[in-house]
């Protein structure tokens, strides 16, 4: 055996937790993302989907993408920046941009590959950039991946944020970029984008907006945070991805027209990445005519997560500061997250449990996330399994040895 597969051989944790029957990754679902499923051949309740809007298995949606194979066929066969681009590729730019506001947008392959491909390619040596500590993981890798320096501050301490800006004021010629989720996708809070604005005006920083889990969720018809706050015009470049709301694979950058010049000719992972497919880009032109036409989806997924918000914290759940419908439920014991996520399977609930690198290792907890097209009878039925399972296997008492340490 090689040094390399020898040393790969040791990672064994998979196999641990297939072991102990708690292994909860790449569960295999044989039907379309909605929030009923199908693993196994048994119906199963989907709390665990970034669809937020429900528009995956839609018909508009997907007939979009149908009639856009027939025209374009199945791929592009290349990049953007050489043969890669379609007049669809244009007109979703277009659009996305008229969407949040800005002058123009390019879309990426996928959302991860926007930041990684932004932050390494847009900063430079002497410049910084300024992370929430608990930014999503494409916004760390692409911080790496950049040879400016990274500096964090505490999540959502606006005070933190402040103490590094000062500290970078006589580096007069450096670019301080703040970057921050709109929605923490863990933990379900928004940023304080207006006071993040107030500092970056006095402290002359940039700012860019990571709003993977607000597009379709915050602002009007969905516009995302900056709209929701009525900041965009202060927030010089928007992120976005086609993998949530929109119901599609793929993301965006969004800003004036310097931003844009500068990255469609030297974002690595936009010119040497192949364009999304046809299909994609014709199924999310949709989905943002759909949000526009029905805006009482948006309600409706705010109604579902203001009733599941209520029943949790009735039930006694830690549920953090969320306050969208991302609701984290803190479980702070690694092996009884995999317990209560396997429990749940077996009776028919599907969950998501988060651990470290994704949280602190004293953190794990179930995401528990809403769709529109959820009912109240399943989230009862959801919230209801997820209680009795928890107390069966003692959640409620491990919280309460760690409050009275």
């Amino acid at each position: 055996m090689n040094l390399l597969k020898q040393r790969l051989s040791q990672y064994t944790a998979p196999q641990e937790a297939k072991a102990r029957g708690v292994y909860p990754y790449f569960r295999v679902i044989e039907s379309d993302q909605d929030c009923v499923v199908t693993i196994k051949g048994k119906r199963v309740l989907m709390f665990g989907s970034n669809s937020y809007l429900g528009l995956t298995n839609h018909p508009k949606l997907k007939e979009a993408a149908k009639k856009a194979v027939d025209k374009y066929g199945s791929g592009c066969a290349g990049s953007r920046f050489l043969n890669g681009t379609l007049d669809i590729h244009i007109e979703l730019e277009n659009k996305l941009a008229e969407f949040v506001g800005k002058e123009g947008a390019i879309v990426f392959s996928t959302g991860m590959q926007v930041n990684m491909g932004v932050l390494s390619s847009i900063l430079g040596r002497h410049d910084f950039i300024i992370n929430d500590e608990l930014n999503h993981a494409s916004i760390i890798d692409g911080t790496r991946l950049s040879f400016a320096t990274n500096r964090k501050f505490s999540h959502n301490d606006m005070e933190s944020l402040e103490t590094v800006l000062k500290r970078l004021q006589e580096k007069e010629d450096s670019v301080k970029m703040i970057v921050v989720d709109g929605v923490f996708s863990m933990e379900g809070d928004i940023t304080k984008l207006p006071e993040i604005v107030e500092l970056s005006k006095k402290y002359g920083a940039s700012i860019m907006l990571d709003d993977a889990h607000s597009l379709g969720v915050l602002g009007r018809h969905g516009r995302g945070t900056a709209d929701h706050f009525g900041v965009k015009d202060d927030v010089d470049m928007i992120m976005g991805t086609f993998s949530k709301s929109l119901a599609s694979i793929g993301g965006f950058i969004a800003g004036d027209f310097e931003y844009i010049n500068f990255l469609q000719h030297n974002a690595r992972s936009l010119i040497f990445s192949a364009s999304i497919a046809p299909s994609n880009a014709a199924s999310v032109i949709a989905a943002l005519e759909l949000i526009q036409e029905e805006p009482e989806r948006i309600e409706k997924l705010w109604d579902n997560t203001w009733y599941a918000h209520k029943l949790l914290k009735e039930c006694g759940f830690d549920i953090g500061h969320s306050e969208s419908p991302i609701i984290p439920i803190y479980i702070r014991d690694i092996e009884k997250t995999f317990m209560l996520t396997k429990g749940l399977l077996d009776q028919g609930v599907f969950v998501n449990p988060v651990m470290t690198p994704a949280v602190a290792p004293e953190d794990s907890l179930l995401r528990f996330s809403l769709m529109a097209t959820h009912s109240k009878e399943q989230i009862e039925e959801g919230i209801g399994k997820i209680y009795e399972i928890s107390k069966a296997i003692g959640v409620f008492e491990n919280q309460e040895e760690l409050a009275a340490r």
